[in-house]
């Protein structure tokens, strides 16, 4: 029977089983008792208390059952640290065993048991072992090198495993070599001090252990080859002849690193022949990688999308193997498509157009979309193949196809941009499908363009008017384009039709709406067209500065970075590996060196932990760390948070603060967030009008216990806040014949840990046949329940009644508490300390914010505070930051929406992600409330 039958045991009594049998005499019988309690840890049962048990057992030859005890250790050793050293003198003793397994199995062993007193007694055996006879023990060591710098960094460096680990490199087996490599470059990103710097004498040791190593020691010799700097042209020459041949490889991490490599050096070789040699020599092997699996084909596309951006010309003539296949799954069309439009050039574009309009009949609406997006992009890079483009737009507009049409609009509005005064004939064609637009972008592309182009369409003011008496009700998108347009055709023409629009639109946009935005610049094309009708035109007709297919363009730095970092999570993220690798922690170093820097900005900053960015698919399962040894500044909020737009809430500073440091940190205005001490609640405070908690009248009670289940009592009630206190407001009837008294209430623990207040309900008396009213404080601080919900469980009775129960569900939204406003600095240390595992994301399609200030308001008004503001480039997107706490959790938000467009984004990140769900639920009711 195979060992499977070890997890099917529900056997009561069990773990007094084990343990008799853990003491068994009969070697077996032993063995199999401790493949039990593998089993149950492994299912996740507490087998802790057989801690002594087990360690009795590591007395064994048995190299399985070894294994299997070392295993137990390893789980168990943090949390029974003092019966941990009891198995000390073993790992000692195996340390020395006549077989090197098990001397490489106590030593791996004591490196991933992470207690101090242990770590005391490894030092000597890994000493031993990085010189023993065995190479499979000093490739095992050297890894163990790397463990031990992760828990004491001062060890490694007073006995002088560093130095071990450079000797190392000149080993003769590879395997050695690349795993001392690994080791080094891995205690390379942890530390602030130059580790692991390769020479002209160690790269010729690394090129010789690249041909013999497996396919993962190749990996970590090449990664660690891109850091090298090549003296001359001809040294480049030399490490890219060595290297090409992995290019052949069947691993894609092999195949990706090797690119990497290339790349690298190729930047350093002036021989043009030899460039386009090993151009031509790439091409294949990443075509190649475009035949395996999707997920790895994803991979393979992300880094092909930075190659070509740098290197266009080395898959130039290879466009056809990015044509779209019908079963290529969504996310790698999209690929294929962003890769299609950079390699687009006069040569091939015929082929490139019929795709996309192939592309453009699929039956995936989005990829639909972003298909004729492309043919605009297409036309805006090559201006020669423009008219081409238009012509399949045109055709694409004659299918009636509504979203093809509507998208096809928005996209020929940016070729006008473009190419202005030159494709104008087409303009009567798009006018005949003005019926059909009903999304916000392509009706605001179709007035920018009549706008525009007024003089030249005779009835542009009747087009302008079929918008217009739908001016209030439409987006604000729409609506600043509306007024644009009308002030371009009353300067074009100004004859009385125009005259009379843009005197009502200007009313309308002055007077009846609330979008800031919209009235600030109607209040200046009016005082504009009022004072100087001529300013108004160089204002509002001057040349527009000529547009650019910029999107998806890496600034030339951050490529050069990801470049570097091909075959990771960077080059598939296409971010720097510290915008993401959150699992940051200080790097330790030498008290004599240790600088005062609370940030972690200085010299001895932030250094990346042991995470692996390396993609599962396309590199090893231990590939190198590729974050910077030393995080930038910015390295997480720096790039989360651009300089956002200055809140009409904040109040404007009478004079520029002080440095300020987090506003040199996140890029913001300081006007842009709130103040870091928070705003006490005045009289003057305009946020104290609106106290969530309504009168009790406006707000709609709901039964919370029906009288026909509680011999005529009947209670109603909703949860409200006040002056920073959470309550039940309750309505209590009695259609009961007898008076209703001594009134005590219980909670069950529930997800707030709230319990009300002692004695809360004592003075209630509800006479027979009538009703009293009363407010029921909740006292926070009670133990939370294991499982977070919104509902509460009550029990209430009286001195005439039996208990009764009931279950109301709780506003979450009430239930964040004043403390959660936070200063800057607050907000971006434990933004940063937050691992991505403790983020949740959540949409809601619905929802439709139409001014971020009326929002920001009533999001304050729940305790949610407001931080900043980003714009989202190459969109209408903003992405805005909140604070908020619920009694058992700190909250950090992030939404990402257009203003007056349904769909919001928001992202939550917590210490206690598990509080997640209960505050979507408050968002989503938020946005409700701001929708409507």
């Amino acid at each position: 029977m195979s060992d499977g039958k070890f997890f099917t045991t529900t056997k009561k009594g069990e773990i007094a089983d084990l343990k008799e049998e853990l003491h068994s005499l009969d070697k077996a019988k032993k063995k199999d008792a401790v493949k039990k309690v593998i089993a149950a840890m492994t299912v996740g049962k507490d087998v802790s208390m057989l801690f002594p048990d087990v360690v009795n057992c590591t007395q064994t030859d048995n190299l399985e059952m070894k294994k299997l005890v070392y295993l137990y250790l390893i789980n168990y050793a943090k949390t029974q640290p003092d019966i941990a050293i009891m198995a000390v003198n073993t790992f000692v003793k195996d340390s020395q065993d006549p077989n090197p397994l098990i001397r490489a199995l106590a030593v791996r062993t004591m490196g991933c048991i992470r207690v101090d007193k242990i770590t005391e007694y490894l030092c000597d055996p890994l000493q031993k072992c990085l010189k023993d006879d065995d190479p499979y023990v000093r490739k095992t060591s050297a890894i163990c090198v790397a463990k031990l710098f992760d828990i004491s960094p001062e060890i490694v460096e007073d006995r002088g495993f560093l130095d071990n680990l450079k000797d190392m490199l000149s080993d003769s087996n590879p395997m050695v070599v690349a795993n001392a490599v690994a080791a080094l470059a891995e205690i390379q990103d942890n530390s602030t001090k130059p580790v692991f710097q390769i020479t002209s004498h160690t790269l010729y040791k690394l090129m010789a252990a690249l041909n013999e190593c497996t396919e993962w020691g190749q990996v970590f010799i090449l990664d660690s080859l891109v850091k090298y700097e090549a003296r001359d042209a001809r040294d480049a020459e030399s490490i890219v002849e060595r290297v090409t041949p992995r290019l052949q490889h069947a691993n894609c991490a092999v195949v990706l690193s090797s690119v990497k490599v290339i790349l690298a050096q190729m930047d350093v070789i002036t021989n043009t022949e030899l460039i386009r040699t090993l151009c031509k020599k790439m091409a294949p092997p990443l075509v190649t990688l475009l035949s395996a699996e999707p997920e790895i084909q994803y991979v393979a596309l992300r880094n092909i999308n930075l190659i070509i951006q740098k290197w266009q010309n080395i898959l130039t003539n290879d466009i056809k193997v990015f044509f779209c296949k019908y079963n290529d799954p969504v996310y790698v069309k999209t690929e294929k498509l962003e890769i299609m439009i950079k390699l687009a050039s006069e040569r091939n574009i015929d082929q490139v157009l019929l795709e996309f309009k192939e592309y453009a009949t699929e039956v995936d609406v989005d990829f639909v979309r972003k298909a004729v997006r492309a043919i605009g992009r297409c036309a805006i890079a090559l201006e020669r193949s423009a008219e081409a483009c238009i012509n399949v737009l045109l055709e694409l507009i004659q299918t009636k196809v509504n979203y093809v049409v509507q998208e096809a609009i928005c996209v020929i509005k940016d070729i006008f941009r473009r190419y202005p005064n030159t494709y104008e004939t087409i303009i009567a064609t798009l006018c005949e499908n003005l019926d059909t637009l009903d999304e916000p972008e392509a009706k605001a592309a179709m007035i920018w363009i009549i706008g525009e182009y007024a003089e030249r369409i005779d009835n542009a003011d009747e087009l302008l008017e079929t918008f217009l008496e739908t001016f209030l009700d439409e987006s604000t998108l729409v609506q600043l384009q509306l007024l644009t347009a009308t002030v371009k055709l009353f300067l074009k023409r100004p004859t009385e039709g125009p005259q009379q629009m843009i005197q009502m639109v200007l009313n309308q946009a002055t007077q009846e709406t609330d979008n800031p935005d919209l009235r600030d610049r109607a209040y200046i094309y009016w005082r504009l067209l009022s004072t100087d009708p001529e300013a108004a035109k160089d204002v509002v007709l001057a040349e527009k500065p000529t547009i650019s297919d910029d999107s998806n363009q890496l600034d030339a730095d951050l490529l050069h970075e990801l470049l570097q970092n091909i075959g990771t999570l960077a080059s598939v993220y296409h971010k720097p590996p510290d915008a993401f690798v959150s699992r940051a922690r200080v790097a330790v170093t030498r008290g004599e060196d240790l600088e005062e820097d609370p940030l972690g900005s200085g010299e001895e900053g932030e250094a990346s932990d042991m995470a692996d960015p390396t993609v599962a698919a396309a590199a090893p399962p231990a590939a190198e760390t590729p974050a910077p040894a030393v995080a930038a500044v910015t390295d997480l909020m720096g790039d989360l948070m651009a300089p956002a737009a200055p809140s009409a809430l904040a109040p404007v500073p009478a004079a520029a603060p002080a440095a300020d440091p987090l506003g040199d940190l996140l890029g913001l205005d300081v006007s842009a967030a709130p103040a870091p001490v928070p705003m006490p609640v005045a009289a003057a405070d305009p946020f104290a009008l609106m106290d969530q908690s309504q009168p009790a009248a406006a707000q709609p009670k709901p039964i919370l216990l029906d009288a026909s289940k509680a011999q005529g009592l009947e209670i109603r009630g909703v949860l409200a806040r006040e002056g920073g206190v959470v309550f039940w407001d309750l309505d209590f009837s009695n259609q009961s014949q007898s008076q209703l008294s001594g009134f005590q209430v219980q909670f069950n623990s529930n997800a707030f840990g709230f319990t009300p207040k002692p004695n809360g309900l004592a003075d209630l008396v509800v006479p027979p046949g009538g009703s009293a009213s009363a407010k029921l404080h909740m006292m926070p601080g009670g133990a939370p329940a294991t499982a977070l919900t919104n509902m509460l469980q009550v029990a209430i009775k009286n001195a005439q009644q039996p208990v009764w129960y009931f279950t109301p569900t709780i506003a979450v939204e009430q239930c964040f508490t004043e403390e959660g406003l936070l200063d800057r600095d607050a907000f971006l240390g434990m933004w940063k300390s937050l691992p991505d595992v403790n983020e949740r994301t959540q949409m809601f399609p619905a929802a439709n914010v139409p001014s971020v200030d009326t929002f920001t308001l009533k999001m304050r008004a729940h305790n949610v505070y407001f931080m900043a503001q980003r714009p989202v480039p190459g969109t209408n997107q903003i992405v805005t930051y909140w604070s908020s706490k619920l009694p058992q959790a700190v909250l950090l938000l992030e939404m990402t929406l257009q203003v007056g467009v349904p769909g919001v984004k928001c992202c939550i990140k917590s210490a206690n992600p598990d509080y997640a769900p209960l505050a979507f639920m408050a968002v989503e009711k938020l946005l409700a409330s701001a929708t409507n």
